[in-house]
């Protein structure tokens, strides 16, 4: 049985996505361990699906979603957790500011943590987005208190067990840590290296990197005062 499946998610990256099957052929060529990949296609106007499918006929451990219409980031994510059948589930960027071949520094600790998540080391991005995340990330980290230092990191290798119990909604993806603590599960930081955008543009800007972690960070310490976490430990069925 295959031990993990990467899931990246995908929204107008047509230029990018030879060069990421390219990435991950390399990393996977020389894993220890079985590893399927899962294109999430989160409904992109440009070829993206075609080269998806394309992606897919020449690599068998390639599968796709191909979801209608664009509905965002935390969507794609469940969309593909949900279809995940691996015991671990890795998660991507389509756009390559992080290698896969750095999963290799997240794997020793996925079977002790329910997530290993990486921290983007020397941030290749501008100005604007580097001190933007940084501003969002204290401002999460002090109403969660989970301590991730670059929760934003699009690294990560998680338990498929612990992923599915957790609550999903729009922002999702920017609480993972705090999440999956909710469920009593433990968290590892590992440095991973960070490179300048492939191609394509960033869907996010000011606005939506500010304000609307705000608003989710808000609606998770609502959440969080309510959260139901129970185990069986016994029953007569």
């Amino acid at each position: 049985m295959d031990k993990i499946t990467i899931v990246v998610p995908i929204y107008n990256e047509e230029d990018c996505l030879l060069s990421l099957e390219e990435a991950l052929n390399s990393y996977i060529s020389k894993a220890d361990y079985g590893i399927q990949v899962l294109l999430v296609n989160d409904g992109s106007k440009d070829n993206s699906q075609t080269l998806i499918e394309d992606i897919c006929r020449r690599n068998r451990n390639y599968h796709f979603l191909q979801l209608f219409p664009n509905q965002g980031l935390s969507t794609a994510l469940k969309a593909g957790f949900d279809h995940v059948k691996t015991p671990l589930v890795g998660y991507m960027d389509a756009d390559l500011q992080t290698t896969p071949e750095d999963f290799n520094l997240l794997m020793p600790f996925a079977e002790e943590y329910a997530m290993v998540t990486g921290i983007r080391t020397k941030r290749q991005d501008d100005l604007v987005k580097r001190v933007s995340s940084l501003i969002a990330n204290a401002i999460r980290r002090q109403a969660t208190g989970d301590d991730c230092k670059d929760t934003g990191c699009p690294l990560k290798i998680i338990q498929t067990d612990y992923i599915r119990r957790i609550p999903f909604f729009n922002g999702m993806h920017r609480f993972l840590p705090a999440l999956l603590m909710l469920e009593k599960g433990k968290i590892k930081q590992v440095p991973v290296q960070h490179f300048p955008r492939l191609a394509g543009e960033s869907k996010y800007h000011l606005f939506n990197r500010m304000l609307g972690p705000l608003a989710d960070t808000l609606a998770f310490v609502w959440m969080r005062k309510r959260y139901i976490n129970y185990r069986v430990v016994k029953a007569d069925e």
